[in-house]
């Protein structure tokens, strides 16, 4: 029986997710846990068993509503049982995918930087390329908040959501909403800048500082380059080391990816409700419409129009990154498998990908930027109060500076969010309306935010000429193929439909 590709088992994934949990989100009610003896499906959950309940007393002999509150679940049997166990199950297997990916974000980021800033070896080079890359990523990240205004601003999906759902949605998402608001903070041009340098590098590694980590792995990669080259040499081929050790470790986690899609799709969709997609069913079209303009029309005129690589040529050898990048909603756990899509199946060669990349997985959030531009307009509208022209610059210079400074990883686009309602003046209160739904969107973004390094990375490469061409590509997989080799076990099926 033929293998079926990774790619194919997480979109199979991905589709029995969405099933069944629009499955047990029609089926599944409160008196469903009521005839397995919960009164309390969120203490249940949660693992807060019932009290104990004194001897003498018989729990059929009290009312059901006494019984609810003085002894919530005391007759949760053992089907009930039976559903936490699978609900933690579920979670447990989403939450171990998550773990692995965040687990290789900081150390491939960190070595690959190193690699990629000591293997140019020219600091005019490195300069030239540096300059490129981050004028590029800012440019774009500014195009795509424009697009998801001017989107916001014609399609108006504000209007398509009452008061009354407006009003639900704030009271039902508003503890997590106060979370987000709370651990927001404005961002300060000087503050921002100061911040890039780590008072302690090993602290910003535990902590997962991604700016002050690009930080001290091109410090580290640029004097590497001025010292001598025999001492440098074993320092260099460690860190190249053990970025392939990385990769390795991704190859492993990978392995989960079709569970874990549907674990996290699954949940997300029992718990979020036909309800709640119907109500914002117009502002989530707007900002995917917003992505797929990014993907599909702007970033073609980097790749295809200035870098010269093939549209299909482009998706084909990226797809991989695309659908990790959704399941995963971080674009730093998806750079491993985002250099190799570049390297392997691009063409683009080592010391372009290891130096644009990791610092596109940092500082490029244009799917993220764009969302800030609708949900800001989304949210305006809500509330009845009109954006001026000033108002709508204020959101793209402070959504571009927000996203400079923030980590690749799930949600961290709604702690931006916060930072650009503050910048105009709107109510906080108006992301709990769209928190419902945020995870997915976030899932949709991050396609965008990788689709966008990939672009960029072409466009450096093709700029310094250190990109194969497709047919040397091509010969390149089937000489790897004939040889049978496996360097990159993740692209197995790939390399042969690529070759074939």
């Amino acid at each position: 029986m033929p293998k079926v590709a990774l790619h194919w088992q997480i979109i199979l994934g991905l589709l029995l997710g969405v099933l069944v949990g629009l499955a047990v989100n029609i089926t599944w009610d409160a008196g469903t846990w009521r005839s397995m003896g919960v009164d309390d499906p969120g203490r249940w959950l949660a693992g807060v068993d019932a009290a104990d309940v004194p001897e003498g007393i018989d729990l059929d002999q009290i009312p059901a509503s006494d019984r609810a509150e003085k002894f919530p679940n005391a007759q949760a049997g053992p089907a009930a049982k039976g559903a936490r166990f699978l609900r933690d199950l579920n979670d447990f297997v989403g939450s171990l995918f998550l773990r692995g990916l965040r687990f290789i974000a900081v150390p491939i980021v960190l070595f690959s930087l190193i690699v990629g800033a000591s293997s140019l070896n020219d600091l005019s080079k490195l300069s030239r390329i540096g300059g490129k890359t981050i004028a590029i990523y800012i440019f774009t990240t500014a195009v795509a908040i424009t697009v998801g205004l001017l989107l916001a601003n014609v399609i108006q999906p504000g209007r398509f959501v009452s008061e009354e759902t407006r009003d639900g949605l704030v009271s039902t998402y508003a503890i997590e909403a106060e979370g987000k608001i709370q651990a927001a903070q404005a961002p300060d041009v000087w503050e921002t800048v100061l911040n890039i340098i780590p008072t302690n590098p090993f602290e910003a590694l535990a902590a997962g500082n991604m700016l002050q980590v690009v930080f001290a792995a091109l410090l580290v990669g640029v004097c590497l380059t001025l010292i001598k080259k025999e001492k440098a040499a074993p320092v260099i081929n460690f860190f190249d080391a053990m970025t392939d050790v990385v990769i390795k470790i991704v190859n492993l986690v990978l392995l989960l990816a079709p569970y874990a899609v549907f674990a996290l799709i699954a949940s997300k969709i029992a718990d979020l409700g036909l309800d709640v997609l119907k109500a914002l069913a117009v502002y989530s079209l707007v900002v995917v419409g917003g992505l797929a303009v990014m993907i599909f029309a702007v970033y073609p005129i980097g790749f295809r129009v200035l870098g010269g690589v093939g549209y299909k040529r482009f998706y084909k050898a990226i797809s991989p990154a695309q659908l990790l990048a959704f399941s995963s909603a971080s674009s730093s756990a998806t750079l491993p498998v985002t250099m190799e899509c570049c390297e392997e199946r691009l063409g683009v060669k080592e010391e372009v990908s290891s130096f644009v990349l990791p610092i596109g997985a940092t500082i490029n959030m244009d799917g993220t930027a764009l969302y800030q531009g609708v949900a800001t307009v989304f949210i305006a509208q809500l509330y009845g109060i009109d954006l001026s022209i000033g108002d709508q610059l204020t959101i793209v210079l402070t959504a571009t500076l927000a996203s400079i400074g923030t980590a690749g990883v799930p949600g961290v686009g709604m702690i931006m969010l916060v930072i650009v309602l503050q910048s105009v003046g709107l109510p906080l209160e108006g992301i709990a309306v769209i928190l419902g739904v945020d995870r997915i969107l976030d899932m949709c973004r991050t396609v965008c935010n990788v689709t966008g390094d990939a672009m960029v990375c072409t466009l450096v490469a093709s700029s310094e000429n250190a990109i194969e061409t497709e047919e040397q590509v091509e010969a390149r997989l089937r000489a790897m193929r004939a040889g049978g080799l496996d360097e990159h076990p993740l692209e197995e099926d790939e390399l042969d439909q690529a070759a074939g």
